[in-house]
């Protein structure tokens, strides 16, 4: 079954193609309504839960009066907003960040590339540890574990029966910062290789500093795709802000920019071999 965020983004793609259909502009439509242009645009995205009242007054702007139609897109609003698994950790998941985890739960294609650290559904428990103690210094211990619970938790989707296929670009100075210190880099980057080479769905490359200015200098982000809903999401985030853009002209610029990273990246086969060689660095 999917999950709400992917229902409720099958939910706005259902809404905007019956606005689209009646030829009516989403500005026009939210000031009718008395919202805001970026209230609509997060409902048709999918962003944000979409409550029965204000379904019903999208489907009473459209013209929507067959019943079993009204009953279809109100039961589908009701099922959007049900909560998901990552509900149960509170607090140590942002608002934000619960819409990425619900399209992580259900996309059948991730292309993640990452330029400081080891994208968390590759990381092992104790480097995710570290990660979360620098970047939340004022969590508590608790909260540091709450954290890292819902960070392995989310690795769950590679043990399914069709886990998704993750291709991970990572950039040389992840392996090379010695987050956790020398032990913890050492099982972090053989639990890459492992995967990589044990699992057909997951391909890992490193940029090297060999490579020099690239198409991504200063970015990291996520491509997820879906097989039960259309279209595709990019993530990115920085220390204040998660954006998701879907904007089919930036998708593709992103999707352009991973292409290049792939060709300018250390190919996965020597990439494994040169992730199991530092890693014997760390042991020294």
């Amino acid at each position: 079954m999917s999950s709400p965020t992917v229902l409720r983004r099958r939910l706005g793609g259902e809404l905007g193609k019956l606005r689209a259909s009646h030829e009516m502009n989403a500005k026009d439509v939210a000031a009718a309504l008395g919202w805001s242009a970026s209230k609509l645009s997060r409902i048709e995205s999918g962003l944000v839960p979409l409550q029965e009242r204000d379904a019903a007054k999208l489907l009473a702007h459209y013209g929507v009066t067959s019943p079993d139609e009204v009953k279809h897109f109100l039961s589908m609003t009701r099922q959007s907003r049900q909560q998901g698994w990552w509900h149960a950790f509170g607090e140590a998941i942002p608002e934000r960040f619960r819409a990425y985890v619900g399209f992580e739960s259900d996309a059948t294609k991730i292309l993640a590339f990452h330029c400081e650290l080891v994208p968390g559904i590759l990381q092992t428990e104790a480097y995710a540890r570290n990660v979360i103690r620098s970047m939340k210094p004022g969590d508590s211990a608790e909260e540091v574990e709450r954290r890292l619970a819902l960070r392995m938790e989310r690795q769950r989707i590679l043990d399914r029966n069709n886990p998704p296929h993750v291709w991970a670009i990572i950039g040389e100075a992840v392996i090379r910062r010695p987050i956790g210190g020398s032990a913890v880099m050492a099982e972090q980057l053989r639990h890459i290789a492992d995967l990589a080479e044990e699992r057909p769905n997951i391909t890992a490359q490193v940029l090297p500093f060999s490579a020099g200015a690239h198409a991504a200098m200063g970015s990291s982000f996520s491509i997820l795709s879906f097989s039960d809903i259309p279209g595709t999401v990019v993530y990115s985030e920085n220390i204040t802000s998660k954006t998701y853009i879907e904007e089919q002209s930036e998708i593709a610029r992103h999707e352009d920019v991973f292409h290049r990273l792939m060709a300018s990246s250390v190919q996965p086969e020597k990439a494994i071999s040169w992730l199991r060689n530092v890693a014997e660095e760390y042991d020294t």
